[in-house]
């Protein structure tokens, strides 16, 4: 018999008083279980609200994927930036002049924004559930598939076919949104300095998101 196996057979025999009491270990794990998901699902609830009811915070413009540490510190701070509800766009709290036209262009860019933040929560939501789901196991296939890996792999395969789709959704957004900012930026000359998506972004987004799931 592999050596390997021979460990797991020798620890579940050591474990075997926990193992007959496997049946309420269970049902309190599924319950602080089941508490994790609500707390998850009330907690990104709550992400999701705020960013239909706060302002948005445009920082220090947009970045995807790894970025240079050189370039981010060559960057100058910036006047506080945000985007209300109503398509105000200030500036260090004062209110910009928009026309009809360009607080419509203001209203879309907030659009798109917030729905690849929404995107990053449900994927991060998903990623949690699964990380529980993976915990919701057997005593046995917990304690034999933390011993050989199987259970991490599982667990890394899983989030590969599931949570990478979703993750790479942002990549596909970001053309037209990177069209809308370079607009928007055009229109509305206070707007420029955060218009810091660039084709780079772009180009290597999906390739940078792949790298940066890898090595989770």
């Amino acid at each position: 018999m592999n050596r390997k196996y021979i460990h797991i057979a020798a620890l579940l025999v050591a474990l075997s008083p926990l193992i007959a009491q496997a049946g309420t270990v269970r049902t309190e794990v599924a319950k602080d279980l089941d508490d994790a998901r609500q707390e998850v699902r009330t907690e990104l609830a709550q992400e999701r609200a705020r960013l239909d009811s706060e302002n948005l915070s445009l920082g220090e413009g947009l970045h995807f994927g790894r970025e240079d540490k050189d370039e981010a510190a060559k960057r100058r701070p910036l006047p506080k930036g945000e985007i209300t509800p109503r398509g105000d766009l200030l500036i260090d709290g004062k209110a910009v002049a928009l026309d009809a036209a360009q607080r419509r262009q203001v209203l879309n860019y907030r659009a798109q924004v917030i729905g690849i933040a929404r995107t990053g929560i449900d994927a991060g939501e998903r990623a949690a559930m699964l990380a529980i789901e993976a915990t919701d196991v057997s005593l046995f296939r917990l304690i034999a598939g933390g011993l050989t890996g199987s259970l991490e792999r599982r667990v890394e395969a899983t989030v590969q076919r599931e949570i990478q789709p979703m993750v790479l959704q942002i990549c596909h957004r970001l053309p037209q949104l990177r069209d809308s900012q370079q607009a928007l930026a055009a229109s509305v000359p206070e707007f420029r300095p955060y218009a810091t998506l660039d084709n780079d972004d772009v180009e290597n987004c999906e390739r940078d998101m792949r790298k940066d799931l890898a090595t989770r």
